[in-house]
This record gives C-alpha cells, sequence and structure tokens, in this order.
C-alpha cells in the first residue's frame, strides 16, 4: 500500500509521464473511435471526387498536404482511425514536453494539471470530425511545441515557434487561440517562479514577436488560398462593440450548458481552489526583489492575463462577421481550464503534496461526458441509418422517384429528431450542443445507398410551397412527405413533435 501511495507523490522519468499522457488521451478517444460515426462534413468529404478536398480555400492548406502526404495521394480517402491515433501519439508527446516545461521534476500531480488541454469537453465536437479532428489535435501539437521549444541560437529561438506557429493556424486557424492562451499562462508562470525582471520582459517579447512573425508566414503561405468571404471581419460602421456584445452573449450561453448539476459544484470548487492560487500568485509577486514600480507592473500584467484568457475560449472567432458558436471553435476553454487547475495545484501543494491528486475529479468527470458523448453518436448513428434505409427503400421503390431529373431535400431544424438521447440531453444539456445535429438527413448520404438525384434545397420556400398547396404526396412516413411535380421531386420534412418525458 505504501509502495502505491508513493507512486502518486514522487518524481517521475520522461518515460513515465508520456506513457501516463499515452494511456490518458488514448481512453478519452476511444468512445468516439467505437462509435466510428460520420459527422457531417465527413460525409461529403468522403464521397466528393477529390475525397476530402476544399481545405486550402478554407485557410487549411497544411490539413490538405497532411492527408495527401498519409494516403500518398492527390486526394484524401477516408483511413479513420490511423489519423486519430496519430494525433493522439502527438498530443501524449507535446503534453509530456509541456509538463516538464512547468515542472521540472513532475509528480503525477503535475501531469494532471495539463491534461485538460486534451480533456477540453468542447473538444469532443472537434474529435468528432473523422477528417478535420485530427489536424485539428495536430494544430494543438504545433503550438504545445512552439511554447516549449528551446535553443541557445536566438535566431532558432524566434524562427522554430514561429514556424510552428503558422503551422498551427494552417491546420486550424482557431489554435491560435490556445498559442496565445498559453503564452498568458507563460507570463503567470514566469511571475510565479520569480523570474528576473528583465528575463519576464525578454519572455514576453519573444512570444510576441513568436506570434507575429508566425502570423506573417501563414499570411504568405497558406492565406492565400483563402476565399476571401471566409475571412471578412465585422462591419466596423455598424456598432461594433455591439456585434461583439451579442457574440459574447452567445458564447457564454453556450458554455453554461457545461455547468448542469454535478458539474456545476464542480467547477465551482475548482474555481476557489484556482482564486486561493491566485492569492499565492499574488504573495509571489509581492515578495519579490524588485522595485514597487516594477512589482505593480507584473501584477497588473497577470491581473489582466486573467480576463484576456477568459475571452480568448472564442477569441478571433468573435471578431468574424460570418461568427461560428460552434463548440468546436472553444478550443481556448481548454487554456482556461489549464489555468483554474495550474492556480488550484499552486493552493492544493501548498497544503499537502498530495492534495493536487484532487484535480482527478474533475478529470474523471470530463472522462464520463466523453463516454457519454460516445453513447449519444451510437444512438445518433443508428438513428442515422435507419433514416436513410427509409428513404432509400421509398425512393427505390417508386420508378418515377428513382427516375426524376432532382430531388429537393427540405431542410427543417429541430431539437427534437434524435428520441433515443432525450435523458442523456436532459442529464447533461451540453451533449446537444456538442452533437450539433438538428437536421432529419443530410442529402450528401443518399449517394451511400445509390441515389444519386437527391440534392439539399438551398431554400425551403419550393418545397413549403409544395407542401401548402394541397398536392397529394407520392409517399409519406412518419417523418417526411415527398411529392413528385413532372421530373422534379420534393421531399418535405415533417416537423417533429417536442419530446415528452415519461414518467413510471
Amino acid at each position: 500500500m505504501g509502495r502505491f501511495s508513493d507512486f502518486f507523490s514522487k518524481e517521475l522519468g520522461r518515460r513515465q509521464v508520456w506513457l501516463f499522457f499515452l494511456l490518458a488521451t488514448f481512453v478519452y478517444v476511444v468512445p468516439l473511435i467505437l462509435a466510428d460515426y460520420p459527422y457531417i462534413d465527413d460525409n461529403w468529404r468522403s464521397l466528393s471526387a477529390a475525397a476530402g478536398s476544399a481545405w486550402a480555400e478554407q485557410g487549411r492548406l497544411f490539413t490538405e498536404l497532411f492527408y495527401n502526404l498519409l494516403t500518398f495521394s492527390n486526394a484524401a480517402p477516408n483511413i479513420f482511425p490511423l489519423p486519430l491515433l496519430i494525433a493522439t501519439l502527438a498530443m501524449a508527446a507535446a503534453l509530456t514536453s509541456l509538463t516538464f516545461h512547468y515542472y521540472p521534476q513532475p509528480t503525477i500531480a503535475c501531469c494532471l494539471v495539463m491534461l485538460p488541454l486534451w480533456y477540453n469537453p468542447f473538444f469532443l465536437q472537434n474529435l468528432s470530425y473523422q477528417y478535420d479532428g485530427p489536424t485539428m489535435a495536430l494544430s494543438v501539437v504545433a503550438v504545445i511545441y512552439a511554447i516549449t521549444f528551446r535553443s541557445p541560437s536566438r535566431i532558432q529561438q524566434w524562427l522554430v515557434p514561429s514556424f510552428l506557429v503558422a503551422l498551427a493556424i494552417g491546420l486550424y486557424q482557431v489554435s491560435f487561440n490556445v498559442f496565445l492562451g498559453l503564452c498568458c499562462l507563460e507570463v503567470l508562470r514566469g511571475a510565479n517562479d520569480k523570474l528576473a525582471w528583465p528575463k519576464w520582459c525578454e519572455l514576453i517579447g519573444w512570444k510576441i514577436a513568436q506570434a507575429f512573425l508566425g502570423c506573417l508566414i501563414y499570411a504568405v503561405s497558406a492565406y492565400p488560398f483563402t476565399q476571401h468571404n471566409r475571412t471578412l471581419l465585422l462591419n466596423w460602421t455598424a456598432e461594433p462593440l455591439l456585434q461583439l456584445h451579442v457574440n459574447i452573449a452567445r458564447v457564454l450561453e453556450k458554455v453554461v450548458l457545461l455547468f448542469h448539476g454535478g458539474f456545476a459544484w464542480l467547477f465551482a470548487g475548482l474555481l476557489l481552489c484556482a482564486v486561493a492560487g491566485a492569492v499565492r500568485l499574488g504573495l509571489n509577486v509581492v515578495a519579490r526583489q524588485d522595485s514597487t514600480a516594477n512589482k505593480m507592473l507584473i501584477g497588473l500584467i497577470c491581473v489582466l492575463a486573467l480576463p484576456v484568457v477568459t475571452l480568448l475560449v472564442s477569441g478571433m472567432a468573435l471578431f468574424f462577421r460570418d461568427f461560428n458558436e460552434g463548440a468546436r471553435t472553444l478550443m481556448g476553454f481548454a487554456v482556461l481550464l489549464v489555468l483554474l487547475f495550474y492556480l488550484s495545484h499552486l493552493a492544493l501543494a501548498r497544503i499537502h503534496e498530495r492534495l493536487p491528486l484532487l484535480l482527478m475529479v474533475p478529470l474523471l468527470a470530463m472522462l464520463s461526458l466523453s463516454y457519454a458523448y460516445g453513447r449519444v453518436l451510437t444512438v445518433q448513428k443508428a438513428f442515422a441509418a435507419s433514416a436513410l434505409l427509409s428513404l432509400e427503400q421509398d425512393i427505390a421503390s417508386n420508378r418515377q422517384l428513382l427516375e426524376a431529373k432532382r430531388i429537393y431535400m427540405s431542410v427543417t431544424y429541430s431539437d427534437h429528431w434524435l428520441r433515443g438521447a432525450a435523458g442523456s440531453f436532459k442529464q447533461m444539456p451540453v451533449l446537444h450542443y456538442l452533437l450539433n445535429i438538428d437536421f432529419y438527413m443530410l442529402a450528401e448520404n443518399l449517394p451511400k445507398v445509390g441515389i444519386t438525384n437527391v440534392v439539399a434545397e438551398k431554400e425551403r420556400r419550393n418545397a413549403t410551397r409544395v407542401g401548402y398547396q394541397g398536392y397529394p404526396p407520392v409517399l409519406e412516413s412518419q417523418y417526411y412527405r415527398i411529392y413528385l411535380l413532372g421530373d422534379y421531386g420534393f421531399i418535405v420534412m415533417k416537423e417533429p413533435a417536442p419530446i415528452k418525458t415519461l414518467h413510471w
């Protein structure tokens, strides 16, 4: 028993830390691998002629190159879960590097501080994409190595992290929020470790220079391939502050979904520990052997770093005209969690060396959320297969529909399609936000079963007009009606009724 307890407090070697992270990161993605569900964009990417192309025009040139290299082709046939396994291995190595960067003599508790970079609940949506998920993870890996890279050569110290930042942005632009957030943590860590004033200022200067040069390298490499409608910023002539306020409110509304039931109490406790850690950090700043002016400036920058990390939960996405509030854009939430864990570790380690092991509790909660989400994906996969089979049989059994020039599928959004996961959605509201599937069926799925004349309707008014003008449907099922006018068909979804809670 004594040897077992010593394991949690003894210093770990690099190999032991890597094995810990390898196990922890793999366990987190097991539910996604078992579900094996092609998530939204995966459908059209796997069926397109170029198989998974169009990343370059989204500003993610390096994602396209990654799949070209990995598949030894000019396209990207679906080879899931190999890319995710590669990304998991890379993340384990990156987290090992970051742990030794923060703690030269790490224990298991020190490793727990870094784990939220992977155990970010909102990152589950990123990892749901069989194509995009692994490269989004690799963009975080590049960011971590940009932080931990050290070289006696000043030129290398400037250039290598900058190229890594450019690589990260070229894999997924939102990862730049993670880099900026980790830079803020570097500033706080330097202040807590009583880094000499010139060194501390130099650290800030290096990070600013690396971020600027990284963006510059990205601008001349991957950005020229980007479609310009994806880069439009807020309209600065139409109350930009109000637009920012609305965007922040929308993000906050989504983040709050996580704090439900036991999660609210867990994070309240974590926040209290982090506040205690922030006080300790402040006392360390006061105890520095520096001038009062220097200490006040360090304290002010440390205080400002906290709201900056919070804003970086969504970060740069807030400033785009086409604002995306999806969970996959909230990669900065991982850095906010690491900040809370880091400050909590400061407070708990001060009391007892084993108390920081309490950080396992919120991590276990996030792990359980991953497995709950995996079950929801499995239910969604079964529902999608049933929907696809139903549509295929209805169209294939009617010769007129099968030979129609085109069948337009209306897109009806609802929160009530997936009845099989209603209980999970009620207990964990964040699961519905993570799933982000509020449609019955994507037209891109039908070619999988040989139906190639169905396309998504850009606007619903044509199908709606057919539905309400009294034309008799050719076919009708529980979820949709199919109409036929001449050589053109229309699939009109029925509005699903709200799911009623069953009482036994």
